[in-house]
């Protein structure tokens, strides 16, 4: 029989508040989904296929290793993954090279990692163990892989949370869903509704009451919702927003201590793959490198689309901070013409389409993923107990290793609806 005597409110309808509401509706409780946007997915946002020739990720776009929640989700759904395939290169401002993952000083930092037993920034970890010029190459790596891939900022990242990570040489494995993420989040949505789930757009929460064991939630523009219990998966930043009674305020309060990241996304689409072009041999390329403004690009190899994805993260992004969207895709076309020798009009003249998000400008986001400092994991803990009507779930909360990600909203989500289904 079902329990509907309890109402349970979830703020945010990104990976972390669906599959949460997905369980708890499943299991008979009554469940309202409110939704500051005018979409499901949050931070994990399709694109027109229209558009792109097929249905692209404006934010999240690759499933990163073993990702148990999302494969079996991906299974459920009936949905299939694309391993990453093909070639990553480099360009050092003279020349193209194909990037070799293989450092002399790999051994070196393996034995000095596993090793290690307190915990630094990765700054103060490569200063006191790799400080040498002989180590001038490995310490570029390092912090390019911290700011590019992790979002995050080597002078306050913890070295013990990326040390897995490292220990395999950032070699595990990569791949798309067939779709995209949203078809993913289509799914998820769809199994929330079947199940008796309420979803409401146009609902930022500005304010979470508790009186007498009463919950009331309260939105912007004057709408009010009673219910038990409250779970908030909004991103961090947006946390600092919603007025929270004293014992949740108290345990948000250590969001502080948790690291979060922003990301410039730039996705072109030209009227051929003009790139292959002018080099031949890149007609396997997947990622490549670069020192330019937007530093990082890949293909959609093994797929034919001619779509160009460029990425830019970490706090270094605040170089960019006054551009508009056309501001960098205009960045954006300037760095391939320094990559490629090519006038940027060439280029420009080849463009199909074009979009370009700062997620730091996205205002119920403010960044794109979180990352681990030293006080993190104490941080985590606390914010993730569910001592209270207020609880908190989401990818920043995840304590495995590949935090940050869609599978790490996925399986807080999770986590977060057995603690009260368990209770």
């Amino acid at each position: 029989m079902s329990d509907t005597s309890e109402h349970i409110i979830v703020v945010g309808a990104g990976a972390a508040g669906l599959i949460a509401a997905r369980e708890l509706a499943r299991a008979g409780k009554r469940v309202t989904i409110l939704e500051a946007r005018e979409r499901c997915g949050g931070r994990i946002h399709p694109l027109l296929a229209a558009e792109f020739g097929y249905p692209a990720d404006g934010g999240a776009e690759f499933v990163h290793g073993e990702a148990p929640v999302t494969r079996a989700l991906l299974s459920e759904a009936r949905l299939s993954l694309q391993e990453i395939e093909g070639t990553q290169w480099s360009f050092d401002g003279a020349s193209f090279s194909r990037e070799s993952r293989h450092d002399p000083h790999e051994a070196e930092l393996h034995a000095v990692l596993g090793e290690l037993k307190d915990d630094l920034t990765v700054t103060d970890f490569l200063r006191r163990h790799f400080a040498g010029p002989e180590y001038g190459r490995l310490r570029t790596s390092i912090e390019r892989m911290v700011e590019g891939y992790d979002a995050a900022d080597p002078a306050r990242a913890s070295i013990l949370a990326l040390r897995e990570e490292w220990m395999d040489g950032g070699r595990h494995t990569q791949a798309r869903i067939v779709g995209g993420y949203g078809a993913l989040i289509d799914f998820l949505a769809a199994e929330c509704r079947r199940h008796g789930a309420a979803i409401s757009f146009g609902c930022v929460v500005s304010a979470i009451d508790e009186k007498d064991g009463a919950v009331v939630v309260r939105c912007v523009g004057g709408d009010v919702h009673g219910c038990n219990r409250v779970i908030v998966t909004v991103p961090l930043p947006l946390l600092r927003d919603i007025a929270l009674p004293a014992a949740a305020r108290a345990k948000a309060a250590v969001a502080c201590d948790i690291g979060f990241g922003s990301v410039i996304k730039i996705l072109l689409r030209f009227a051929r793959p003009w790139w292959r072009e002018v080099k031949l041999d890149l007609a396997d390329m997947t990622f490549l490198l670069s020192d330019q403004t937007i530093p990082v690009w890949w293909t959609r190899y093994p797929e034919p689309h001619p779509v160009l994805t460029g990425w830019f993260g970490g706090p270094r992004t605040a170089e960019l901070q006054s551009l508009d969207p056309q501001g960098l895709i205009d960045a954006g076309l300037d760095s391939l013409a320094a990559i490629f020798a090519l006038p940027r009009e060439e280029i420009a003249r080849d463009l199909v389409a074009a979009a370009a998000t700062n997620w730091a400008h996205d205002p119920f986001a403010r960044g794109a993923y979180s990352w681990a400092m030293p006080a993190t994991r104490e941080a985590q803990a606390i914010l993730a107990r569910a001592d209270g009507p207020v609880l908190f779930s989401g990818e920043a909360l995840y304590r495995g290793r590949d935090m940050g990600t869609v599978e790490a909203a996925l399986a807080s989500g999770l986590e977060t609806a057995g603690m009260i289904l368990r209770k």
